[in-house]
């Protein structure tokens, strides 16, 4: 059997294994292991240790529990709580406030965890239930949340770009810088959606509510300057150049850590919560990592990424037309796979082929991240969308579902711009990097 038939029966075994609930990192460690084993079965141990000790082992890498850290101190300080007040007294006015304020605080809130489900899961439950206390719809209201968490894997720093990174072996800090328009484009988009909504059925938001009193409102920004602060200093100090963007992890998680401890939030209980927390979210990580790598090195081993290239340029296609197949091919198996899956099992199989035909690597990775974000909320499995089933158990998947349509095309509204114009995403990195 030749590598590229061991190729595509190594991926059917790793879509079964997936199929089945068996986790992302260790089902492409048994692949992976399985087909080094059936190409070279001297390399196996060689391959296993040294892939697992070199993620473990990877300064970068450390970007990824340091701000999980960060994101989990805020939530327990109440920063997140404040962030939502703060954008709920200067958009009160608007009809629909408080599902715009859910979206804005979503994005301040992923400039801090780097994780879509923790910014589901946390703005979940501080404004959904203040929605549905003023009668929001219900697919609105939880369409809001599930919709808004997807921004915490494209709004640096993104745990999603941190991974995309790590498997191309891009610059994690031009990544990062990539994110920032297209995470602000993204969350303008978003509000938009939600005007739009509220303009064709006003039934689904309340009217408007009386002005917030100007005082009121410096004292609800106020209270939000802690996190406002942290995001400052660690997007600011990476774009200044005055440190990495591992550095600013450390910088973010020990400004959370003294927000924590000035807002008395920290005790022995809080602490136990926090470490669990950044623990479990981190080995699950470098458990993805490490199966990532391990694949990758048994795809190298097959040759099949060759035979694509191969295969592309006796096509003739295009760099754009590459590109939009797998943008395309993302989107379709965001409605069934898991994004980090998608991630680790697609890309090492495509780089070759887009740096082949001069696809922009840090630009293709943003696109890739907005394709995940899509997948996070479409259906069957959508796994923003059955967080916030968690805090709204009574309210209907069918429903929630309904709720993300306009959020999902506002996406592929925001794909299309980039594809337009890709100094979106190329501007900010090439300005500082060069």
């Amino acid at each position: 059997m030749d590598g590229s038939s061991i190729a595509l029966l190594g991926f059917l075994a790793l879509l079964v294994l997936l199929v089945i609930r068996v986790p992302v990192g260790l089902a492409m460690l048994i692949v992976g292991v399985a087909g080094i084993a059936a190409i070279r079965p001297g390399a196996v141990v060689p391959v296993l240790a040294g892939e697992v000790f070199a993620v473990a082992s990877r300064y970068s890498l450390t970007i990824l529990p340091l701000f999980m850290l960060m994101g989990n101190l805020a939530v327990i300080s109440g920063m997140s709580q404040d962030l939502y007040r703060a954008a709920h007294s200067w958009l009160g006015r608007v009809r629909g406030s408080l599902a715009s304020a859910s979206i804005v605080a979503c994005a301040g809130f992923s400039a801090l965890s780097g994780s879509s489900l923790a910014a589901a899961l946390t703005m979940g439950r501080v404004s959904l239930p203040e929605m549905r206390r003023y009668k929001y719809d219900d697919s609105l209201a939880t369409g809001v949340i599930a919709a808004g968490g997807t921004l915490g894997i494209l709004i640096p720093p993104s745990a999603g770009l941190v991974i995309y990174g790590i498997i191309t072996e891009e610059s994690i800090g031009r990544l990062f810088m990539a994110g920032v328009f297209p995470g602000i484009l993204l969350t303008l988009l978003f509000v938009l959606a939600v005007w739009i909504v509220v303009r064709r059925d006003p039934d689904k938001a309340p009217h408007a509510t009386a002005p917030v009193p100007w005082r009121d409102r410096l004292r609800a920004t106020g209270r939000a300057t802690w996190i406002l602060g942290i995001v400052v200093v660690t997007i600011g100090g990476i774009y200044a150049g005055i440190f990495s963007a591992v550095e600013a992890a450390a910088v973010g998680a020990l400004l959370a850590l003294v927000a924590a401890f000035a807002r008395r939030a920290v005790d022995r209980n809080a602490v136990t919560d926090v470490v669990s927390a950044t623990l479990r979210a981190t080995g699950t990580a470098f458990l993805v990592l490490s199966g990532a790598f391990v694949f990758k090195v048994f795809l190298g081993f097959t040759g099949i990424a060759f035979v694509a290239s191969e295969w592309v340029s006796e096509q003739g296609f295009s760099g754009a037309q590459v590109v939009l197949l797998v943008l395309a091919m993302f989107i379709v198996l965001g409605t069934f796979l898991d994004g980090f899956a998608m991630l680790v099992l697609t890309v090492p199989l495509v780089q070759p082929i887009l740096e082949s035909l001069g696809v922009d690597m840090i630009w293709f990775g943003v696109m890739i991240v907005i394709t995940l974000e899509m997948g996070l909320i479409s259906p069957p499995v959508g796994l923003n969308i059955f967080v916030v089933k968690g805090v709204a158990p009574d309210v209907p998947v069918q429903t929630m579902f309904r709720g993300i349509v306009p959020f999902w095309f506002a996406m592929l509204a925001t794909l299309i711009l980039i594809a337009l114009l890709p100094g979106l995403a190329t501007l900010l990195p090439n300005a500082m990097f060069g």
